[in-house]
Formats: structure tokens, sequence, C-alpha cells
């Protein structure tokens, strides 16, 4: 249901008996309303256990420090597909898909491995030309005094542009990359295309048939430097093409990782500094604040809502007694508010003295590894938009997608003023 005008989120969240309260309700995302029963869960029952909810039960771990501790302990809390991998959505075995995210150590370690040279730094200086070249075309094709959606004109048009020059993939047909991206991570319920696992598969077979081709073509020559070359002729996944599943599970993975992470903080800046005109006048009076402003919008915007482990022994989290089999789910969207680990949380700060003192990326292994690819991008174009744009304006509140995984803005109408 939608939050009628009326409704108290913050009064429902306090009033509501603390085993009911459920966040991972995908309308307090959309509805953006999510704030205050993570706040009452951090307060009074930061590792909480919710029965029965609308994602079965689980564990929510809402503090900064216990979120830490989960991550730097995959030898307890696994992130196997097997297992239920790293969504809290509990998928039927067949529709399980494994991919080096949802592996545990030593096999995650070799598969990333493979994937990892891509954004090391010395090709991230390579890269940062196109990047700032594609920039450049999309803030000048922009229109003035008129309002448009910066999701679709700059936040898709980037990222999509930037995947295509990852996997080498053509330009001409980028719109498909922006969609499977989207179908990956479609929750069932949200009333879209993707009703059910079925259709979310059916319709990534058209990536898996893409993307196979691509393989053999790019196994038979040399060695180059885009992803699925790398995939197809590293000794840890030359074989990766022949387990379908596998292989698109990878796929979905690199996709999405390159995609919804940026896309969203891009949309997600440019709300922030709008709603906190003092931050983006501070911007405009010194745009050498935008490398410290950058780890904060990530921070601000915790574009991955959660990630979701399985314990695998008995063990305690937070005076609690997790039991092997339970399902731990991971709040980076709550652990990125903790009053206890990060000064003055809910407010937006553009200087902060450690600005990437945040969960938004993860943590230990599975630390994103696209992270610094994901800065220089979000870096660049704020810096190419003080440029040009000393104002652009929010039009109206942002529409926000039905999602629990996905922090994510669907449409951001602005105008630039003439």
């Amino acid at each position: 249901m939608n939050a009628p005008v009326h409704f108290d989120p913050a009064s429902d969240a306090f009033n509501t008996p603390l085993d009911r309260i459920d966040v991972s309700n995908p309308r307090l995302f959309q509805d953006d309303i999510y704030h205050p029963y993570f706040e009452r869960l951090r307060r009074e029952d930061p590792v909480h256990y919710r029965k029965d909810g609308m994602y079965g039960s689980f564990w929510s771990v809402t503090k900064f420090k216990d979120i830490m501790a989960v991550e730097t302990h995959p030898e307890i809390y696994s992130s196997a597909a097997k297992l239920g991998g790293i969504s809290i959505t509990d998928r039927p075995m067949e529709f399980r898909r494994s991919s080096f995210i949802s592996m545990d150590p030593p096999r995650h370690d070799e598969q990333r491995k493979v994937v990892s040279p891509i954004v090391a730094p010395a090709n991230l200086n390579n890269m940062s030309g196109i990047i700032r070249e594609r920039v450049c075309r999309v803030l000048d094709g922009l229109p003035r005094g008129e309002t448009f959606d910066w999701v679709q004109r700059v936040s898709i048009e980037l990222t999509t542009l930037m995947l295509t020059t990852l996997f080498d993939f053509p330009k001409a047909d980028r719109a498909n990359l922006t969609y499977w991206s989207d179908v990956g991570t479609a929750d069932v319920n949200a009333g879209g295309i993707v009703d059910s696992e079925e259709k979310r598969l059916e319709i990534l077979g058209e990536a898996l048939r893409t993307f196979t081709a691509m393989w053999h073509e790019r196994a038979a020559k040399p060695p180059g430097f885009d992803l699925i070359s790398m995939l197809a002729h590293a000794e840890a996944t030359k074989n990766l093409v022949n387990d379908p599943q596998e292989f698109l599970g990878n796929l979905t993975l690199l996709i999405v990782g390159g995609n919804d992470t940026t896309r969203n903080s891009m949309s997600g800046g440019l709300w922030a500094l709008c709603k906190h005109p003092a931050e983006y006048q501070k911007l405009r009076d010194n745009p050498g604040l935008i490398p410290s402003m950058v780890p904060e919008i990530i921070r601000w915007q915790s574009p991955i809502v959660h990630m979701r482990r399985t314990a695998v022994a008995d063990t305690e989290l937070g005076g609690k007694q997790i039991k092997a089999g339970d399902k731990v789910v991971m709040w980076y969207i709550s652990g990125n508010r903790d009053e206890d680990s990060i000064d003055h949380p809910n407010d937006f700060i553009i200087d902060r003295a450690r600005p990437r003192h945040h969960l938004s990326f993860g943590f230990g292994v599975h630390r994103c590894v696209g992270n610094r690819l994901a800065e220089m991008q979000l870096i660049i174009l704020w810096e190419e938009i003080m440029k040009r744009f000393p104002r652009i304006e929010l039009m109206e509140e942002p529409k926000r997608i039905y999602s629990n995984f996905i922090h994510g803005i669907s449409e951001m109408k602005v105008r630039i003023p003439e």
C-alpha cells in the first residue's frame, strides 16, 4: 500500500510492536519513509529478528560495527548461492545462479581476481579521458530553461556507455544493457514486466545468448582488455561458458555492478544537493570539494540497500544467538546512518573529515571491485557540471523504485536555468 497523506512513519515506526517491524517491505524505500524504522532498530534492537515477514524470517543487522563483524567473517556468514546468496529474497533452487559475489573464498577470490585488472589504477587513468569526453557530450546536449528527466538524459546514458566500454559492447545496442540490469534486480512483486522468476530467466536468456556469442568470438582471438575477453582467457574462468547459469550469474553481477551503484548515485547526488542548498552553495564556492563530496553522495544515497548472508554455524552477534541456517541481512542503508560510527549521520556534509567511512561498497572480501571506477565517474561528472551549470533546479520529488535491494531513482525532473 502507498503511504496515505496523513500517514506518519515516525509514529508508526515507534508504536508498532518491535517484533512486528518488517524493514524488508519495499514500500518503505519506494515511499522514502524507511529512516524511523531503522532508527528504532538501531536504538532498541540492533540485531533484530523478524519471524515470517514479507521475505520470510530473518535477522536485521542495522549498526555499522555489527555489519562489519558479519562482513569480515565469511567463514561463518556465507554468500553461497546454494544457501540463498546475497539477496533477502529466497528464490527456488533452480533460480539460484552463482556468481563470484555469491561464492565464498577461495573460489570467490579466484574469479574476482580475473576481472579486477580492468579497474586497476593504471586502467582507470586510461579510461578517464573517454569518460570525460562522454560526460561533456551528454551535458552539452542538455536543454536550458525546460524540464527534463535527469535519470534518462544523464544517469542512465553515462552508466550504460561505461558498460559498453567495460564489455566492448556495441554502442547501438546499449539500451539492452540497461534493460537487462533492471530485469536482473527487479522485484517480482513490483508490478512490472518481471512478475516471476521464470519471466526473469526468459528475458535474461537473451543476454546469455548475446554474451555467449561474444565469448566464443573473443576466446578465438588473442586476449583483449574487456571483461568478456578476460573471463574467456583466464584459467579460473575459461570454462565458465560451459555452465550457462553461472555464466549468466556473473554477467548479471557485472552488468548490475557497473550500472546501479553509479546510476543511482548520479541521480541521488543531485537530489541531495538540491535538498541541502547550503551544501550546494559550498560546492559552488569551492568545486575543489568534489573528491570529498562524491563518497558522501554514495553514503547518503546508499545505492545498495542490503546484502544477505546465511549462517553456516551457530554464532553470537550483538548479544543474540544466531543459528546455523538463519538468514542474516546487513542493512547498509541503516549502517550508513549509525550515530555511533558516523558523526551527524543524518546530515549531508560535502566536506566530511572521513568521507570514505561508509558501507555502501561493502567491506572485506566482497568489497565492491569497481568502487574506484564508480567514484571516478562521479568526480568527472561533477567537475564538468560545475564548469557549465552553477545551479540545477529540482522540479519535483524523484520517483523511486519498488525494491529493498536497489535504492533506485527511476525519474527525477530537473531544470537548468537559462
